[in-house]
């Protein structure tokens, strides 16, 4: 085919170390943007699943970052609040903002995994003489945990595609690093093979661990 003939991989080896560069960005953002997302998403998942009163509170943040696209979360972030007098850099913004977003999704998969254990098991912790905290800790957080691993670590690969929306910050991962690839070579169909062909491995990897795990918790028909 024409297209291949014309195929330069001499731009993909030139370019190599800008777009390596570029996918360790992205992995380091998307590692601490997930962080973000644990604390916050565990926080609400576990109040709003527990506290009638945080329940009300909690769930409209949670349905307005459902409920908006991640790019105006972001560009209310960097360019909306500092209108406001609060200023960040382009690398907090991108990650208080996945994380959030995360956040909201997180918190829901927690909130699931915890309706998934039955009642009277937390009755019966307390029962026994164990507080609130030493229930959740011992009884209800470890079997909740079994179900909630295989889906965050879907969440986790879902945060790693959409980190590259973060590119529209200036912040120099993989997308954006391809852009300024291709501002260079003008070869537009050998910069974004490559690209699509790195998160493709970034993804697949995180699903292969995915897969994983889900075997590893599935027991008996059911995670356990």
């Amino acid at each position: 085919m024409e297209v291949f003939k014309s195929f330069r991989l001499d731009i993909l080896i030139n370019a190599a170390p800008l777009l390596l560069e570029g996918l360790q960005n992205t992995v380091q953002i998307s590692c601490l943007s997930f962080l973000v997302a644990l604390v916050f998403g565990v926080a609400v998942g576990v109040a709003r699943a527990e506290i009638l009163w945080a329940r009300r509170i909690l769930s409209p943040y949670v349905e307005v970052f459902r409920g908006t696209p991640l790019l105006i979360q972001l560009f209310f972030l960097y360019y909306g609040l500092p209108s406001v007098g609060i200023k960040m850099s382009s690398g907090t913004a991108a990650v208080l903002g996945l994380g959030l977003n995360g956040g909201a999704y997180i918190s829901e998969i927690v909130r699931g995994s915890m309706a998934s254990v039955e009642k009277g098991q937390l009755d019966a912790a307390r029962a026994l003489g164990f507080t609130w905290l030493q229930s959740m800790v011992h009884v209800i957080g470890p079997q909740a945990l079994r179900v909630a691993v295989p889906p965050l670590v879907n969440a986790f690969s879902a945060l790693l595609k959409e980190s590259s929306l973060v590119s529209v910050l200036a912040i120099t991962e993989l997308t954006r690093m391809s852009q300024l690839i291709y501002t260079r070579t003008f070869r537009a169909f050998e910069v974004y093979l490559a690209v699509g062909a790195l998160y493709f491995v970034l993804t697949a990897v995180v699903s292969a661990v995915s897969r994983r795990l889900e075997k590893r918790y599935y027991v008996g028909g059911r995670m356990g």
